[in-house]
């Protein structure tokens, strides 16, 4: 598989640098001998002037030994995907290389293909759900080079005609809904945690609770900050949430088993190839994963390329909002989420503590160091000079600004952060101190929640989404850093044509997307405000007026709780156990840091 130039590192001062060094040796320093030593190899392995491998015998003389004398076998190029990146502790390993077939787009390909009709025995439901941040990078990227703006909903309604008629799949939709699932789980987990905390309950149930949607983030806890784990939340992510209904409700709407399903998911972010990878979301009964298969929203417009069919002409009836066109099963479209353009995990639990206070309450905005690092703090309405603090929360995107958090985090909960995979819990020595000197220290509140996303800007700049077209060229022979490149011969799809990903203007753009519809009130997403809305909510999500034409959100927590009705187990009474069963999933430490075989979820 050909490999994005978007992967090369352009911005090194946002990335965690490698904690070890990649075990394949660069030179053997070790001098040769006339003699075999047993148990040595009979081949060596020699690089031409061009970086091509070859498999030479070691018995023939140095002297000899210029590739064009001898018999020689070129060696293959190993691929790499992101998951080994990711998920290996110290370099790639044989057992992982077998994930780049699976999380591709010539996998989808393949697969399509290879299906069938309807009518034939061995015929899976071909299913895809698109995430709203690839929707905007695809709305931006059109409106970009058109007059007029193009909104996602009309990107989807796009996508719903190609991939049903070009691509064969049977149905579309967005992860919206599911992410309404998320936040609802999302603000009983909080609770959950809250009341544990006020009881005294048990150290995995402590606050901060820090949001779990980004994997990104998880694989940098579970590698370098296991002490970080029993705080991240449980909820699983809107993909895995979908792969949920797909698999589980849709599927017996079917009458379908889970493995009769092929599900793919479009998502801003490479890592979330490596998220539906994970053991915790494996079927082992019918041997399936809850997402089959996930790809950027860049490989999604490259497969639309490669099928000849271009997004930007316009599909009759896309302005459409018609129930009977938008909605499967009753199943909403597009559900506005007021807060942030990466999920509104923070303003969801904001708005609750409001809407439950007995008292009302004044929501406070601080940038720390910019826009993706900002605190905020919910107080009492008081005459008084100090009021008193109910909630303080945080967004923090990007790298740079998450390892500021983790220190934060580990300094007020007394942990000793920064100790790789094996991170230990620490004894809360700095409290413990306190006391023993009886000195009274007026300490900061901490936090309650913090909103992390791994990509600076949120998951509307998340790797896999479409990038600008560049105001410069770069040369073909040449890399976005500046270094020589044989495109051709390595395997990576040359775009360094567009540009750079990061940039921040553009993800602007795609912030503005994110928020443009042209639909009715209820579709629309408007530009969010400084805070949260003050409209009055039931459990964290602003309500929406009834429409004829549409779902409101009271219609979408209703479809919520029968979905949650007709997954129960029968005879199971413990509801909420059930739920959390299907809604939630847990994260463990990475075992290892060096072999790669070792490396267990």
């Amino acid at each position: 598989m050909a490999f994005s130039g978007t992967l090369t590192l352009t911005d090194l001062n946002d990335f965690i640098t490698p904690a070890q060094a990649c075990i394949k040796p660069v030179e053997q320093t070790k001098p040769q001998t006339a003699e075999k030593e047993p148990g040595t190899a009979s081949t060596e392995i020699l690089i031409d002037a061009s970086g091509t491998y070859y498999e030479v015998s070691s018995d023939l003389s140095t002297s000899s030994r210029a590739l064009a004398d001898v018999p020689a076998k070129k060696l293959e190029q190993a691929q790499i995907s992101l998951n080994d990146c990711l998920a290996c502790s110290g370099c790639i390993t044989s057992a992982e290389s077998v994930l780049i077939t699976l999380q591709s787009h010539t996998e989808v390909f393949t697969f399509l293909q290879a299906n069938g009709s309807p009518s034939s025995p061995d015929y899976k439901i071909p299913v895809i759900s698109i995430a709203p941040q690839s929707l905007a990078s695809l709305a931006a990227s059109l409106s970009s080079s058109s007059t007029t703006s193009v909104t996602p909903h009309q990107v989807l309604r796009r996508l719903q005609v190609l991939c049903k008629e070009v691509l064969g799949f049977e149905h579309v939709f967005d992860t919206t809904f599911a992410r309404h699932i998320v936040l609802k789980e999302h603000v009983a987990e909080f609770e959950e945690r809250r009341a544990n905390d006020k009881a005294g309950g048990e150290a995995d149930s402590h606050l901060p609770m820090l949001a779990s949607a980004c994997p990104g983030w998880i694989c940098y806890a579970e590698k370098a900050h296991a002490e970080m784990l029993p705080f991240i939340s449980r909820t699983k992510s809107p993909q895995q949430v979908m792969g949920t209904l797909v698999k589980e409700w849709m599927g017996k709407k079917w009458d379908k088993s889970p493995n009769d399903i092929y599900h793919v998911s479009v998502m801003p972010c490479y890592d979330k190839k490596l998220e539906a990878s994970r053991q915790d979301f494996y079927n082992d009964v019918y041997s399936t994963r809850d997402v089959d298969c996930v790809i950027t929203t860049g490989e999604l417009e490259l497969m639309m390329r490669e099928k000849g069919r271009d997004l930007s002409i316009p599909i009759i009836g896309e302005l459409d909002f018609d129930r009977s066109t938008n909605t499967f099963l009753g199943l909403p479209v597009l559900l506005q989420h007021p807060g942030t353009s990466s999920g509104s995990y923070l303003h969801a639990i904001i708005n609750h503590i409001r809407d439950t206070s007995p008292t009302p309450l004044i929501l406070s905005i601080k940038a720390i160091r910019n826009a993706d690092y900002e605190e905020y703090t919910l107080t009492e309405e008081s005459d008084q000079r100090e009021p008193k603090t109910i909630f303080k929360g945080a967004k923090c995107y990007g790298f740079r600004n998450l390892q500021n958090i983790v220190r934060k985090v580990g300094r007020e909960r007394g942990l000793r952060v920064g100790t790789g995979a094996a991170g230990k819990l620490g004894a809360r020595v700095a409290g413990r101190r306190l006391k023993k000197t009886g000195v009274e220290v007026k300490k900061e509140r901490q936090y309650d929640y913090v909103e992390v996303m791994a990509c600076p800007g949120g998951c509307v700049n998340g790797g896999g989404q479409l990038k600008p077209v560049a105001t410069t060229t770069i040369p073909k022979d040449r890399d976005e850093e500046g270094f020589e490149r044989n495109w051709e011969n390595t395997g990576v799809v040359d775009d360094t044509q567009s540009g750079k990903w990061g940039d921040k203007e553009w993800t602007k753009k795609v912030e503005e997307a994110y928020w443009r519809d042209a639909g009715p009130p209820l579709y629309s997403l408007p530009t969010p405000p400084e805070s949260p809305p003050l409209s009055p909510t039931l459990d964290g999500v602003s309500r929406l007026p009834e429409r004829k034409t549409g779902i409101s959100m009271t219609s979408a927590d209703e479809l919520m709780f029968r979905i949650f009705d007709e997954l129960s187990v029968p005879g199971d009474d413990d509801t909420v156990k059930h739920r959390a069963q299907l809604f939630r999933t847990q994260y463990r430490a990475v075992e290892s840091e060096v072999i790669g075989l070792a490396v267990k979820w």
